[in-house]
C-alpha cells in the first residue's frame, strides 16, 4: 500500500493554483493542441461548482458567449492548465450555483466581495 502512495506522489504534478470558491470569476489559461501546434486559450467565467476531493477535484466554469451559456469542466490537477487567475471574489451563499443557468442579464450578476 505504501508503494502505491509513493508512486502516486512521484507522478503528481505540483500545481500552485490560487484558492477560489464558487461564485468567483476566474480566467483559466488552458493549453490546446491542434494538429502539431500548441496554443494557450484563455477561458474567463464564473465558477458555478467545485466537486471531488483530494487530487481528483474538478471545477465548472460558466461564461456567456454570444448570448449562449457555455460551461466547461476543468480537472484541477490537469497538466494542460497553465494558470488560474482570480479576477473577482463573489459573494454567494451556496456552493452550487445552478440557478445562474436560467438567468440572463442583470439577474445573473453576482455581488463582489470587498477584500
Amino acid at each position: 500500500m505504501d508503494l502505491i502512495k509513493v508512486a502516486e506522489q512521484s507522478l503528481a504534478v505540483e500545481n500552485n493554483h490560487p484558492a477560489f470558491e464558487s461564485g468567483d470569476t476566474v480566467t483559466v489559461a488552458y493549453r490546446i493542441k491542434e494538429g502539431n501546434k500548441e496554443r494557450v486559450q484563455l477561458y474567463r467565467g464564473i465558477v458555478i461548482k467545485i466537486t471531488g476531493h483530494g487530487d481528483k477535484k474538478r471545477f465548472t466554469v460558466r461564461k456567456m458567449s454570444d448570448n449562449v451559456g457555455v460551461e466547461r469542466i476543468f480537472p484541477l490537477d490537469s497538466p494542460f492548465i497553465e494558470s488560474i487567475e482570480v479576477n473577482k471574489v463573489g459573494k454567494v451563499r451556496r456552493a452550487k450555483l445552478y440557478y445562474l443557468r436560467s438567468r440572463t442579464g442583470k439577474k445573473a450578476r453576482i455581488k463582489e466581495k470587498r477584500v
